[in-house]
């Protein structure tokens, strides 16, 4: 991978270029704000030129996405007043005293009940990422069962979590499928655009016509939905 300079007004992108065997270009914007364009082996400046350009607006857009959401997921206090997601819909946090730590999903509002001070942000956020986890193993478990009845499949690949920079979710050959914890905060229907991506994989792997294809028959409008991950926060 090269490392380039896409100009476009006033405004100055650094991405990276990957030249390979593919008839498209594709470009990409990962949630840590890397840029990632890989085109054809025999893509000469003109062509890249003129495909940034046309891919401009949602370049801009998906960067101040990100930017958005990370502010939103990597300065948070864990205090009373704040907002968090869960499948997709927003949720004000309350955190208040009690006997026995627990946290509850109800009207509307996530309460913590905290055993330690309730401006313990450090032990507030164990405390909410531990729920988080329980429900990830009963979520994406019962997602998971439900979009792989829609293939054919005798080998079914394991189910893990992982953080993930750059992606929401990962096909490793012949061993497993894995989610970005993150999804847990988005809309069923997008986790299942997710688990049916990656599942598209085991039979072709690069994002070529057949995989849209195979794609666009599993999961039929998976544009409107994928944008929607992209744009939720």
């Amino acid at each position: 991978m090269t490392t380039r300079t896409f100009e476009y007004g006033t405004h100055r992108y650094i991405y990276g270029l990957i030249r390979q065997e593919r008839k498209t270009l594709s470009l990409t914007v990962e949630p840590c704000l890397d840029i990632i364009l890989k085109v054809p082996e025999d893509a000469d400046d003109e062509r890249i030129e003129k495909f940034l350009r046309k891919k401009w607006m949602w370049l801009n857009r998906q960067l101040t996405f990100f930017e958005k959401y990370r502010s939103k997921y990597y300065q948070k206090e864990y205090i009373s007043g704040e907002s968090f997601y869960y499948l997709g819909r927003q949720y004000k946090l309350i955190v208040v005293n009690g006997d026995k730590n627990s946290v509850a999903l109800s009207k509307g509002k996530l309460t913590i009940t905290t055993s330690k001070d309730t401006t313990d942000g450090k032990y507030n956020r164990t405390l909410l990422e531990r729920w988080y986890k329980q429900r990830r193993h009963i979520i994406f478990a019962e997602r998971y069962a439900e979009v792989l009845d829609h293939f054919d499949y005798k080998f079914m690949p394991e189910l893990t979590v992982r953080v993930m920079a750059r992606r929401w979710g990962s096909y490793i050959k012949g061993e497993r499928i894995i989610l970005n914890p993150l999804l847990i905060q988005a809309p069923k229907e997008a986790i299942d655009y997710v688990i049916t991506h990656e599942l598209c994989h085991m039979k072709y792997k690069n994002h070529d016509a057949k995989f849209y294809l195979l794609l666009d028959t599993k999961f039929p409008g998976w544009r409107k939905t994928k944008e929607k991950l992209e744009l939720l926060i």
